[in-house]
């Protein structure tokens, strides 16, 4: 049962974010285009019902993905997020009650197989929870400086191909540092209580960081193709988490002829997860 809750905690956070991106993407596009960074989209969609049904979705996927993180390695659980893609192409076919086209479901079935390949290779070990201030004091800036470099990149080129992409990569950096915060806090909270869990500073960061994940992810959304800002988001997401875990909560990888694998299975992934994204194009 050490691995099986996370998974399936991971699953279920994967389905409901999947949820939230069809619903969400939906409600951005009924609004104006912005051409910078603007704090009133949010107030903007608001008033769209589906986005607030999309929010309520992401609030589900955020208690998956506390369990998960409570009871699973970093390393093993943000993967599994690469999943969101295919279900988010699957749940809009649903909606709009159009079938894929083989072609995609091989791709889906190439993102399912390579990323079960490059997890069971990989094997990710351990489950510290306790993180050393100083590494946080090294993590945070970078992560940080990342996430601004990248805002201000996107920001000032004009909607399109570059803008999608800088801006998808800014919120797989807030994602994958929103998670490693909220795996933190949540042992807090188990450890020490509900007093303790909101007197603690990885609360209020975690907080923080999944609002910027939120505001940046609606701008890049709407700032280019989905063909450009989902891999991006995806990818940089699942391999930034994994590089988190291993700096931050000593997650180990398995090495040596395992590499193989791994490698082949992350191949699979990004090939499936490229032929999606330009499926996803044309989605509503």
């Amino acid at each position: 049962m050490g691995v099986v809750l996370p998974v399936l905690f991971a699953l279920f956070a994967a389905f409901s974010n999947a949820l939230a991106t069809v619903l969400q993407r939906r409600a951005a596009l009924t609004v104006p285009q912005s051409e910078g960074f603007r704090f009133g989209l949010v107030l903007d969609l608001l008033r769209r019902p589906v986005w607030v049904v999309g929010i309520l979705a992401v609030i589900a996927a955020g208690a998956g993905q506390a369990a998960a993180l409570a009871t699973g390695a970093l390393a093993l659980v943000q993967p599994l997020f690469v999943l969101e893609l295919p279900l988010a192409l699957l749940i809009a076919s649903l909606l709009t009650r159009r079938r894929l086209p083989g072609a995609l479901w091989l791709a889906v079935a190439g993102v399912v197989a390579g990323l079960g390949v490059a997890l069971v290779a990989a094997s990710p070990a351990g489950n510290r929870t306790d993180v050393p201030t100083e590494r946080w004091v090294l993590a945070l800036p970078a992560c940080a400086l990342i996430v601004a470099l990248l805002s201000f990149a996107g920001l000032r080129r004009p909607p399109g191909r570059s803008r999608a992409v800088c801006l998808g990569a800014a919120t797989a950096v807030c994602y994958a540092l929103t998670a490693a915060l909220m795996k933190s806090s949540v042992h807090v909270l188990d450890e020490h209580g509900i007093g303790a869990f909101f007197t603690s500073w990885e609360t209020y960061a975690f907080g923080a960081s999944g609002i910027c994940a939120l505001l940046l992810l609606e701008h890049a959304m709407q700032g280019g193709p989905l063909v450009a800002s989902q891999p991006a988001l995806t990818l940089g997401d699942a391999s930034i988490s994994i590089a988190l875990g291993v700096v931050l909560y000593e997650e180990h990888l398995r090495s040596g002829w395992w590499l193989l694998p791994q490698l082949l299975g992350v191949a699979l992934v990004c090939a499936g997860v490229f032929a999606l994204s330009r499926a996803g194009e044309g989605a509503p």
